[in-house]
């Protein structure tokens, strides 16, 4: 009766497989310090699985050992738990597991000290012991590296399987044997699982760092690009006007000096990814740099049209849009139409020709973003419609 309690034990301390998990560097789990319930109170779970240790306990009360070997089976299966319960706690607060990052030392001398503990309850339970099995396969697994998982499930189903074919009652061991090689699957595939998800996670971390680089670099793009080229165009009439207006070529470089300080910040608004300019500042802002190119800007409704959403994708659009039409166009009208919905950009220049460039793939991927469609398109009378539909 007590071999079969025993045997049952066995088996079932499988389950204390799970608690190890948790203490993966692959798994999700509070932030050293955060003062969570679960970093306070985790451990108690690993103490709860433990209650499978109480089989290998069973047998060491029925010992017929020598004293002194009871005594030391005693201590290493108190010592195993200490040693168990301290590199579970180590594994989830500090990430030691060595499934993503390398196993912190203490976690190597944990494992070492689990074997050396179930080792010593040998002389006074033989080959009992393998109930240790479960809880040192699952700490290899997940605390330390793939290596170790793959030399430890090996080892444990060897010596369980020496148990089965040598020993006289071997067969009694034969239901352990088959939880061994079950323990060893769950564990291979559950590992590998988080370590898949580790690596998508890295991998999702540099596509979002790489998208964030991308946008960044997409608004510094659209709004330096449009204040250079307004600084361009009023330093070229102040150079005109030098001679025969003196005072208005003044009050030119007053507005150079200030498109210059209002481009400093807005970059440094847009790194910090707090940049947020309103539709009718842009359009006033447009007014002012398409009338430095004596360019005539009529704008058809009302900004108020479009949601707030709506109107900061369609003011950025805007911003490049007016940068086309100031650098390529040759326009001498340019027509903002705002209607719910939708945002037009129309002007009577040259048109558009060849391949899209950055400024256009830039809007579009700015439309996109917003949940709109942006069509390019040459009207009949000549020049470029540049249309947003949400």
């Amino acid at each position: 009766m007590a071999e079969d309690v025993t045997r049952d034990a066995v088996s079932a301390s499988a389950a204390g497989a799970a608690p190890a998990a948790w203490a993966a560097s692959g798994a999700r789990r509070p932030r050293p310090g955060s003062g969570s319930p679960w970093e306070r109170y985790g451990w108690l779970m690993a103490v709860i699985w433990l209650v499978f240790l109480a089989y290998p306990l069973i047998q060491l009360v029925r010992s017929e050992a020598s004293q002194g070997w009871i005594v030391t089976g005693w201590a290493a299966l108190v010592a195993f738990v200490v040693v168990y319960v301290a590199g579970f706690i180590n594994g989830m607060s500090f990430g030691g597991g060595g499934l993503v990052d390398p196993p912190r030392p203490i976690q190597w001398a944990a494992f070492g000290g689990m074997i050396a503990c179930a080792a010593l309850t040998i002389p006074s339970i033989g080959g009992y012991a393998v109930g240790f099995l479960p809880f040192i396969m699952s700490f290899a697994s997940y605390g330390l590296n793939r290596l170790a998982h793959w030399v430890t499930a090996a080892a444990s189903v060897s010596v369980t399987g020496v148990l089965v074919f040598l020993l006289p009652d071997g067969l009694s061991y034969a239901s352990v044997l088959a939880i061994i090689v079950l323990l060893g699957v769950v564990n291979t595939v559950s590992t590998s699982l988080i370590i898949r998800s580790a690596e998508a996670e890295r991998l999702g971390l540099e596509l979002a760092t790489s998208e964030g680089r991308e946008a960044v670099a997409r608004d510094v793009h659209d709004l330096v690009g449009h204040s250079l080229t307004v600084v361009k165009l009023k330093a070229q009439l102040v150079r005109r006007l030098m001679d025969s207006d003196p005072e208005r070529a003044k009050a030119e470089l007053a507005d150079i000096e200030s498109l210059t300080a209002e481009a400093i910040a807005g970059v440094r608004a847009t790194v910090a990814g707090v940049r947020s300019a309103t539709l009718s500042d842009q359009l006033r802002s447009c007014r002012d740099a398409l009338g430095a190119a004596d360019i005539a800007l009529r704008v058809d409704g009302d900004a108020a049209a479009l949601s707030p959403a709506q109107s900061l994708t369609a003011s950025w659009i805007l911003r490049e849009a007016t940068t086309n039409v100031l650098r390529h166009s040759g326009a001498r009208t340019m027509t903002v139409r705002i209607a719910p919905g939708t945002f037009a950009v129309i002007d009577d220049g040259r048109g558009v020709g060849g391949a899209e460039g950055n400024g256009v793939r830039g809007m579009r991927e700015r439309a996109t973003t917003g949940g709109a469609t942006l069509a390019v398109s040459a009207p009949e009378s000549g020049g470029t419609r540049v249309e947003v539909t949400w």
